[in-house]
This record gives structure tokens, sequence and C-alpha cells, in this order.
């Protein structure tokens, strides 16, 4: 049985329960401790683990880390190293052992690893990893469940409702929740409470998800110029149907970034439309576009906002068939993938310069649209950037409240105007 999934989503924990749950021998190996660089160590080890469970049988044994020996052969180009060459040894024995199996021997094999795609077919075939467990991210509930296990040894306040933190960490893994407690414990220890507070695991989810706060002192002019660009970008996630709704904003510097906008959907999400897509781009853009449109100039502020959002436009034109003009043909890799891909053939120098174009004109259209939009909404964004200049932080009702637009703005009338803070 192989387990895969992204990283932290508990596949070494789930083999742990395996055989916890059977109460048979458990034999664990990450796949690295068989390659050597004395050719035939790799291939020698994989016989003695499979001898011993073989005696201990009925047994377990769980290879972690799959992908550091089962790499695809094809893929992997000459051997041109011998550390190539004991990765070979050792997977021919590994693919060997498991076909030469007696089915009375009563050994199950169990591997994990992050990256499927890239395993030889020799370890995937029928009476190999036949079987396939994915280990996706926990949804809602089972984020709850899992704070819980981590918090059973925390003293938590009465008034923190983990239901509440589990809604508000979409997309994170067992392990990003056990980090959460942790750095929770540590705020309060060194705040000296007693338990630890809802403030303190709020702070903890900011620190995780925003970074740690870095002590620069900016100028007045850097501090106002930040405020706009990060009012930008909360003002057209507030206005744009298909946004995920803002959640924080902040001009205090924290990792690379001199401000932060955090924003996270209502619900998990399993499948991005098209109109999110495109929400994204405009909410990406719309902290260069502040800038344009109040200084007239450009920074370099915006450099992760611009690779973000051409990632996006490229996959929706050459990965996501969301462009008339490509149609649905895969013309750009999968991430981590060569050009080779199975499914997607080498491109002609028309095509890749016609992905050039139709990302240009998603971005361009968007660009012109958020323009459009802040320029009719300054007086909401100048309010913002007013409530941040004071308060430099703003937690999702106080953002809302001083641009003076209400959480869900499609149920307004269309003719109401935008409210202002007084």
């Amino acid at each position: 049985m192989l387990l895969s999934g992204p990283p932290g989503t508990g596949k070494t924990l789930l083999a742990r329960a395996v055989a916890g749950e059977a109460g048979v021998p458990f034999f664990q190996m990450s796949a690295s401790e068989f390659v050597e660089m004395i050719v035939g160590v790799g291939a020698s080890r994989v016989r003695d683990l499979f001898a011993q469970a073989k005696q201990a049988a009925p047994a377990i044994i769980f290879i972690d880390e799959l992908d550091a020996v089962g790499r695809s052969r094809a893929a992997g180009g000459p051997n041109i190293s011998g550390g190539h060459d004991e990765r070979e040894q050792t997977l021919n024995q590994i693919l060997t052992e498991m076909d030469g199996f007696d089915p009375r021997t009563g050994v199950i094999v169990l591997g994990a690893t992050n990256r499927p795609e890239v395993l030889d077919p020799a370890l995937l075939r029928p009476g190999r990893f036949d079987r396939r467990v994915v280990v996706q991210p926990p949804d809602r509930v089972g984020r709850e469940a899992i704070l819980r296990v981590h918090t059973r040894s925390v003293p938590l306040a009465p008034e923190v409702d983990l239901g509440a933190i589990a809604a508000s960490t979409p997309g994170m893994v067992g392990a990003d929740l056990a980090n959460l407690v942790n750095e929770g414990a540590l705020l309060a220890a060194r705040r000296g409470h007693a338990r630890v507070s809802p403030q303190d695991l709020s702070d903890a989810l900011e620190r995780i998800v925003l970074g740690a706060e870095r002590k620069v002192m900016l100028s007045e002019d850097d501090r106002r110029r930040t405020a706009y660009h990060e009012s930008g970008h909360a003002i057209v996630g507030m206005l744009t149907p298909g946004a995920d709704p803002v959640r924080k904003v902040s001009i205090i510097p924290r990792g690379q970034a001199l401000g932060v906008t955090f924003s996270a959907p209502d619900a998990d999400r399993f499948n991005f439309d098209q109109s999110h897509l495109i929400a994204q781009i405009k909410v990406a853009l719309g902290g260069r576009v502040a800038e344009e449109i109040v200084f007239g100039d450009l920074t370099t502020g915006a450099e992760s906002d611009i690779q973000q959002l051409t990632r996006i436009a490229r996959h929706m034109v050459g990965r996501w068939g969301m462009s008339r003009a490509i149609g649905p043909i895969a013309v750009i890799p999968a991430d981590g993938m060569g050009p080779l891909l199975p499914g997607v053939s080498e491109t002609s120098e028309a095509t890749q310069r016609l992905v050039d174009e139709e990302v240009r004109r998603i971005v361009e259209s968007a660009h012109g649209e958020v323009s459009e939009l802040l320029r009719s909404h300054r007086p909401n964004l100048d309010s913002l950037v007013a409530a941040l200049l004071e308060r430099e932080t703003l937690d999702e009702s106080d953002a809302y409240a001083a641009a003076g637009l209400a959480r869900n703005p499609l149920a307004q009338p269309e003719e109401t105007p935008p409210l202002v803070q007084s």
C-alpha cells in the first residue's frame, strides 16, 4: 500500500497507527538510509530488512520517502555516477523482494511519498504498490479534531474556541496545527499567562501565516506608501466577486514584506473556478494599482504580487484550458516536472508566443478593471489608509468598518453609493 500526499499530512503517523492497531512487529526505514556511496550496500540492507520481517511474520514494513530510491528509471538519464547506480540497484532489490513474496509469508509493505508521480512504474504495477491511499490536508472537522489532540496537554482558557480556529486555518496540515498550538503556548508563557488565551492563538496564527514582526523603523513616506499598497489589496478583495474575504490588514513589517493583507475563504476550497482565479489576479494587482493612482510612480514592493499573478495567469492558459486561443491543451508542464511529462508535448515557438500574449491579455484586462474600481472607490481607499496609519493592524471587522464597506458587497443594490466612514 502506498500512502501519498503533501508534506505534514500524517502519512508516517498513519503507518504507525496501522502497526499499533494490527499488534504486529513494525519495521520502519527511510528510503534514504538504503543509499550509500558503496554500490551494493543498499541492496544488502533491503535483503536484511525483508529477511527480518519474514522471520517475525506477520509483520509490517514501512518505507518512508520512497521517492529517494524509487524514482522512475526512464527519466533518470545515463548512469553518470556510482550513486545513481546504487539507487537503481536498491530499487531493483525492492522490486525483487516484493515480487518474490510467498502469499503465506504474512508481510505487508507500506510506502510513503510526497511525489507519487515520479515513482517508477514497476513499483506501482499490480502486485506491488497497487493500493494507493491519498492522504489529503484535513477539512475543517479534521482540523478541529487535530487541534483537540495537540491541546490535550496545553491549559486553554475557557473562551478558546477550537472550532473557530479550525475554520480560520484552511489548507493547514497536521504539522502546521501542531506548530500553531506550540507557538500559542510559547506566547502565553512569555506573557505570563496561566492559560493560553484566544489572543495568544490568534497572534500565533498571525506569526505563522504572515511572518514574524521585524523591528524596522520606516519613514513616514514609506509607511504611507505601504498603507496605500495594502489598502489597495484589501479594497479590491472586499469589492471583487469571487475573492476571498479579507481577514487582516497590517503595515507592520513581517518577513521580507513591509506589510501584509491576509485573505481566507469561509469554507475549504477543493476546486477553483475561473472567476475566483481572475479575482486572485485582481487582488494581487490592487497594491501596485493603488500606488499608481495615488503616487503616480512604482516601487519594488509589488515583486511577490507580480510573481503570484503571473503564475496564476500562465497556469490558466497553459494547464487549465481557460483560454479560447489555446483551448483545452496542456502546453506548460506540471510543477516540478520536465517538459517530457506524459500528455504534454513539446510546444512550438508560435504556441509559446500565443501563451505569452494570452497571459498579457488576462493581466492587462484585470489591470484596467482594478484601476477603474479603485478610482471609483477612492474615498474608501483613503478611509482604510487613515485607519491603518493610526492602528497599523486591522482585523476583519475593523478593516471592513474602516473602509466603509459591507462584509458582502454583492448584497447591496447596484445603485447604492459606496459607504465612507465619517
